[in-house]
């Protein structure tokens, strides 16, 4: 068992019930097994699988299966119960859960000495029809299998591909289909359309510097500042923004890729404690995407993020059923993003915004990053607090 500063454990095991799968959930899991390996452990998650999400880009070039991890798996390495269930939350809920420390779930009654809420956030959504993709179509389905049978239905010598939405994932995805296309030597048109004036708009200028010329180079159209409507047999419908003019052009399949919404956004203070009408629940834990620290820490909708979080909640948790019950402050600042740029290529900024990287150091870096996260999965834990 690892030494946790400032935890001296009680007499008796501790019961943890994690509501959500993703990264912050498994980030609080390992945590907690680390520091507390006869913790009793329970896993709410409707899907039966872990996913690494932010990988989906890559089933153009690898399996789907490389970025799952069975729950079943996690279950034997970590000691822990899965149950296949989603969990409604409310502050009413909450507070509910807090005093009576347990919740149903499929019908099973689970107790509970603390409660992390790690949930999520929903992918935005916009009219669709059935040339039409959203990331949740390839949590399920490899990326060349979903490509192939729409070029396939559209039945064009030259097919125009539509990516909506220039954030990291909208990039990623239309790189990797350049270069899947090229690979493959399908002749196909490919068009990036996106509402603001650059692309990676929530990184540095240099960036969008970048992509831009890597898009000029690999001939992919850019329809900058409009509005998506809608897809229309061949036809996508957008707005622009400027004259508000509707207009349409052609798109023979369309993907898109708006962002992330919180649909629930659950406050927490500095230690990672749900707060619900400024009262802190001592018990419940917030982490990842659905959660809003009150600290001087990060709470950007990434992975980088949500892991620290996860983290952070795992820690504090034990400390507060320890005999000290000194927690810790959230207080961790990304140090770092990259986005790749195909197999070959990526841009990234490290340790400060303005030190960009491009590249192989870029690739690099994401790698280590990366396999820092599938030690985690393993037990290992490398990361630095």
């Amino acid at each position: 068992m690892a030494l946790l500063p400032f935890y001296i454990p009680g007499k008796r095991r501790i019961k943890v019930v994690i509501a959500g799968g993703g990264y912050a959930g498994m980030a609080a899991l390992t945590t907690l097994k680390r520091y507390a390996p006869d913790a009793v452990i329970t896993l709410i998650d409707p899907g039966d699988q872990h996913l690494k999400i932010t990988h989906l880009h890559e089933t153009f070039r690898y399996p789907l299966s490389n970025l799952l991890v069975p729950f079943s798996t996690l279950e034997t390495r970590f000691g822990c119960r899965h149950i296949q269930a989603s969990l409604t939350v409310t502050d009413e809920l909450l507070r509910q859960w807090q005093k009576d420390k347990y919740l149903v779930a499929n019908d099973a009654i689970i107790d509970f000495d603390y409660l992390v809420i790690a949930t999520g956030a929903e992918s935005r959504q916009a009219p669709q029809s059935g040339n039409v993709l959203t990331l949740q179509h390839f949590m399920y389905t490899a990326g060349p299998d979903l490509l192939l049978k729409h070029l396939n239905r559209a039945h064009k010598d030259q097919p125009i591909i539509s990516v909506v939405g220039a954030g990291a994932t909208g990039i990623q995805f239309l790189f990797e289909i350049r270069r899947y296309l090229s690979r493959q030597k399908i002749d196909a048109k490919l068009q990036l359309i996106h509402s603001g004036d650059r692309v990676l708009a929530q990184f540095p200028q240099g960036f969008d510097d970048y992509v831009q010329t890597c898009m000029q180079d690999l001939n992919i159209k850019a329809v900058p500042d409009v509005r998506y409507h809608g897809q229309s047999d061949d036809q996508i419908q957008l707005e622009d923004k400027q004259s508000e003019r509707f207009y349409e052009l052609p798109s023979h399949l369309t993907l898109l890729f708006l962002g992330k919404k919180q649909e629930t956004v659950l406050s927490a203070n500095a230690f990672g404690q749900a707060v619900v009408g400024q009262q802190a629940l001592r018990h419940i834990f917030i982490a990842g995407d659905c959660s809003v620290y009150k600290s001087p820490g990060s709470n950007v909708l990434c992975a980088q993020s949500a892991v620290r979080k996860g983290k952070l909640v795992g820690r504090n948790i034990l400390r507060h059923s320890g005999l000290l019950a000194l927690l810790e402050p959230y207080l961790h600042h990304d140090i770092g993003y990259v986005v790749n740029l195909g197999p070959t290529d990526a841009v990234g900024w490290l340790v400060t915004e303005g030190n960009i990287v491009t590249g192989i150091p870029a690739l690099t870096i994401k790698e280590l990053v990366e396999a820092q996260y599938d030690l985690l999965l393993r037990g290992i834990d490398t990361y630095v607090v």
